[in-house]
């Protein structure tokens, strides 16, 4: 389930989430991130009590140990707040030179901190993964310090929600919930956009659901698959994202980026058939 769980993480953020935004294109950013953290505290605070309701969901308490949750909702916000002013102020390039080196420093941290070892056919993956964000940087001629904001705030959210023993919902909740009073703050005080139709409603509430059903995903596939697993197959995100600006919104695609795209999905593949390998030795009667 870890593998799943992250695999549709990464679609979300990758195809779903940007369609989304692009739709918003209207609304200032800092109007986005408050209506994202709104919304996905009343679409939590349904689940949790539905959840309750059903008597199927976790244990909804909270201990002393789960503060740390508080620096997880700052890292996360702070992470969303970074993302979206660079696309506010035409620093894409940044941001997604970011999202390509997260899930090294996802992988770094694996085996720094968590003390996860890499086989060699892993170890080669990710050197093909490295050999190609170093063709990015190269192609942008220098690493911007938003790009390595970016990776380094997400890659210590992820290993927070890794440490931290609680249910994939109730943490989000928590996180969720601490943001809510500046989220409301902001619009309090905040001019309204112009232009405010239903539809346009309808998109800002439903930015509840794609902020929080992916972190849910997230968080479970991190509570259930190594740091390093999951820092290979974050390059899904990044890689949907550049398919989806070439193919449907017919942004040009430079040499250097498709090296970017060949290598990172050649890692990507190289890690997968190294994971498979052992299934295959178990399904045959010989356990690794």
């Amino acid at each position: 389930m870890g593998l799943i769980y992250a695999l549709g993480a990464f679609l979300s953020w990758g195809l779903v989430v940007p369609v989304h935004f692009r739709l918003l294109d209207g609304v200032p950013a800092w109007g986005i991130l408050a209506h994202r953290i709104v919304w996905s505290s009343l679409f939590i605070a349904l689940l949790l009590a539905g959840l309750r309701l059903l008597r199927r969901g976790p244990r909804m308490t909270l201990q002393r140990r789960h503060a740390v949750l508080l620096l997880s909702a700052l890292i996360i916000a702070g992470n969303w707040s970074l993302y979206l002013w660079a696309v506010q102020n035409g620093r894409m390039l940044d941001a997604s030179l970011g999202y390509f080196i997260n899930p090294l420093v996802n992988v770094a941290l694996g085996a720094l901190v968590l003390r996860e070892t890499l086989r060699p056919m892993q170890l080669a993956a990710v050197a093909l993964a490295a050999l190609g964000v170093a063709a990015a940087v190269a192609a942008a001629g220098s690493l911007p310090w938003i790009a390595l904001a970016l990776a380094l705030s997400f890659a210590v959210y992820g290993l927070i929600r890794k440490l931290v023993p609680i249910d994939p919902i109730l943490g989000l909740g928590a996180e969720t919930f601490a943001l809510l009073p500046l989220a409301l703050a902001y619009l309090a005080v905040a001019p309204a956009p112009p232009g405010q139709g239903a539809g346009q409603w309808l998109l800002l509430i439903l930015t509840g659901i794609t902020t929080a059903v992916p972190l849910m995903w997230f968080a479970a596939a991190a509570a259930r698959l190594k740091l390093s697993t999951i820092g290979l197959m974050q390059y899904i995100a990044p890689s949907c994202l550049m398919g989806l600006s070439v193919l449907v919104y017919g942004e040009a695609l430079p040499p250097s980026r498709a090296l970017v795209f060949g290598l990172i999905w050649a890692g990507l593949a190289l890690y997968a058939l190294d994971a498979a390998r052992p299934r295959r030795r178990a399904s045959g009667g010989n356990p690794a």
